[in-house]
Order: structure tokens, then sequence, then C-alpha cells
């Protein structure tokens, strides 16, 4: 198999620098990331590629170690998953309480859902661990670790015929979508932000393309008969919610299809028309950007490609960042100047702790000069 898919990782950082974005409101750069022109955004880029990237990894893993190791490596990832959340989920309840105190201001109780945490908060640490306490912007990695966690039986299934694991998925959606089915929160019993019964459908898509790389399959590249009309497709859904971002600027622009609007608008349960959405835009995007496209490799692509390579690490230190940025534009000024530097220092930091971490991997990888020459001395 040929070297590192860069796509993946590209858009996988750019995904990472859209969360950071639409995670701080009234950011304005909000109205530029993704969802303005189409009826999906980040989240859908990031669970599709965690999905074909599962299944590349671990379907070699399984060629090459077996089943009993390749679920363990799959277990363990889990656990890091799981640890992640735990250690955001305490600097997020610290960070918002040292904020309701210092800066007095109660609405964030309200407004970041941590006010059961601070009433009794032996109980909500009981929640957060089996993941049904998730306060704002801490919704996606329990997604991501219910996801992971039930991926051994998709991996099995994948090998035993391609089409399975998808055929099964999507009865899964359809039964979850039309029926209400979804898992519940602590305190006040809601559905869960991402539900795990209907977001599985997009994860198992990405798993079943990935696995077919990890067969030995070349990089993905679609036939022009799906890829133009997903090409046209995409487009389209540019077009109109391009009209959509406009009458938000200027109301008496007419917005295109509005009622389109309020279908798109179940992100909790994926609705279909976000699933169209980010299966155009993927189809879309295979066929335009190559696998050795030139600009993957530039110097302006390197820092968000090193996001992608890191990706849990950026995800989680930017969801701290975001909490930061929102606190800084609500609390002290939110004209344009904050903005610029609440996001131009985000990305900055984004991209410097990936520089650091990659760093540190090829250090570790790099065989010291002691060991290498040692042999030579022993001759």
């Amino acid at each position: 198999m040929s070297g590192r898919d860069l796509r993946l990782d590209f858009f996988r950082g750019l995904s990472l620098f859209c969360i950071f974005i639409d995670h701080i409101p009234e950011n304005v750069l909000a109205h530029f990331t993704l969802h303005s022109i189409a009826f999906c955004d980040a989240a859908e880029v990031f669970i599709f590629i965690s999905g074909y990237t599962a299944a590349l990894v671990y379907g070699q893993s399984l060629r090459r170690n077996g089943r009993l190791l390749s679920v363990a490596q799959i277990y363990r990832r889990v656990w890091q998953l799981y640890v992640a959340h735990i250690f955001l989920f305490v600097i997020f309840t610290a960070e918002v309480s040292y904020t309701l105190i210092a800066l007095r201001n109660p609405i964030y109780a309200e407004e970041l859902r941590v006010g059961d945490f601070l009433i009794a908060p032996h109980i909500a640490v009981v929640h957060a661990l089996v993941l049904d306490f998730q306060p704002p912007f801490l919704d996606i990695l329990p997604l991501y670790i219910v996801l992971l966690g039930s991926f051994p039986l998709i991996l099995l299934a994948l090998e035993r015929h391609p089409l399975l694991p998808a055929v099964l998925s999507a009865i899964l959606y359809g039964l979850a979508y039309t029926r209400g089915w979804t898992l519940h929160t602590y305190p006040d019993h809601r559905a869960w932000f991402f539900n795990p019964l209907t977001w599985q459908f997009l994860f198992v898509i990405g798993a079943s393309l990935g696995h077919l790389r990890a067969r030995g399959h070349p990089p993905l590249r679609p036939p022009r008969w799906a890829a133009w009309p997903a090409m046209a497709i995409a487009g389209a859904i540019a077009a109109i919610s391009l009209t959509w971002m406009a009458h938000w600027f200027y109301d008496p622009f007419p917005a295109l299809f509005e009622q389109l609007w309020y279908l798109t608008l179940d992100k909790s349960n994926l609705a279909p028309l976000r699933l169209v959405s980010i299966f155009a835009l993927a189809l879309a995007t295979l066929h335009l950007v190559a696998p050795e496209a030139g600009f993957l490799g530039s110097r302006w692509a390197r820092p968000v490609v090193l996001c992608g390579q890191n990706s849990l690490y950026i995800f989680c230190f930017g969801i701290v960042l975001s909490l930061l940025g929102h606190f800084a534009l609500s609390q002290f000024y939110p004209g344009a100047l904050m903005q610029v530097a609440v996001n131009v220092v985000g990305f900055a930091l984004m991209v410097a702790l990936a520089a650091l971490l990659q760093w540190y991997k090829t250090a570790s990888r790099r065989p010291r000069a002691s060991s290498a020459a040692q042999p030579a001395a022993s001759e």
C-alpha cells in the first residue's frame, strides 16, 4: 500500500478549525465555515473521516496481527478517548466555575449547563463518568467513544461481507430516525445532542470505504458517473445555502427554498438532507482533489495537515480555547478587533501545539546516536 493519504489529514484539520470557530457564539467567522455552503458542518466531516481512518488502521492491523490484538488496539484507543473526555470535562467545569466566581456572571451556569454540577458535583461526576452528563462543547467525544466501542463488531462484519454493516446500519438509522430512538442525558433527560443510533450510519459508511483501502484498493477516486451528479448536488446546495446567509445579512435578499432550512435543522438525529449534503460533498472532493495533489504538501497546508494528524489533542485544546474565546468576547469586548484577535490567537496556538506534538513524535522515533554507534564499536 502506498504512503499516507494527506487528504484525510488536511480535511480533518480543516474540520477542527471549523469546530473551534463554530463553538464561539457570535463569532463572525462562523458565517463562513462549512455550514454556510452546505446542509452539514464540520461534525459530519469529522465523523465520516473518523470512520474511514478507523477501518483503514484497524483493518490493516486485523490482517497483520489477527483479531485479538486488533480488538485490543481498538479498545486501547477507546480508553484514550475516554480519558481525554474526562480530562476535558474537568478543565471545562473548572473554567466555567472560576469564571462564575471571578466575573460574577451567573448566566454562564445556565448557558453552559453546569448549574447541576455546582449544586451536586458528587452526582454529576458519576454521570459524567458514564457519559450521560454532557454540557455544551462536550458532546461529540461521547459519540465517538460509543461508535469506536462498537467498531469491533463493524470490522468483523466488514470482513464477512463489505456491504453487510452498511445495510444493517441503514436499517438502524431509519428506525431510530422515524421512531425517535435515542439515548438521554443527566439531569433533565434530554436526548443526546449527537444521537449515536443515527450518527452511526455516517461512521459506518466511512468505515466501509476505509475497509476497501485496507484491503489494498487504491485511494478513492469516484467514477465520473457518480462524481458529476455529486458536484451538481453540492453546487446546488451551496447556492441555496449562500442565499440563506445573504438573507441573514440583508433581510430583503430572498432565501431560496427557505422551507428546506427547517428540514436540515435536526442535527441531533442527522437529518437525511444532511446526509445527502455530506455524501455529495465527499464525492465531489474525492473527484477534485487527487491523493497526489500538490497543495497537500505545500508549506501553507502543512499547519492544517499537522492538526489533522494530531486530531484528538487539537480537538480537546480547541474546545478549551473556544470556551476562553467565548468568555473574552462576551465579558470584555465583542468588537471586530477582539474577534480577529481571538480567532488568530486560537489558530496559532492550535498549530503550535500540533507542531510540538509532531516534533516529539519524530524525535521519539529517531534512533539515539549512542545506540547507532554501539554496533560499530562492538565490531
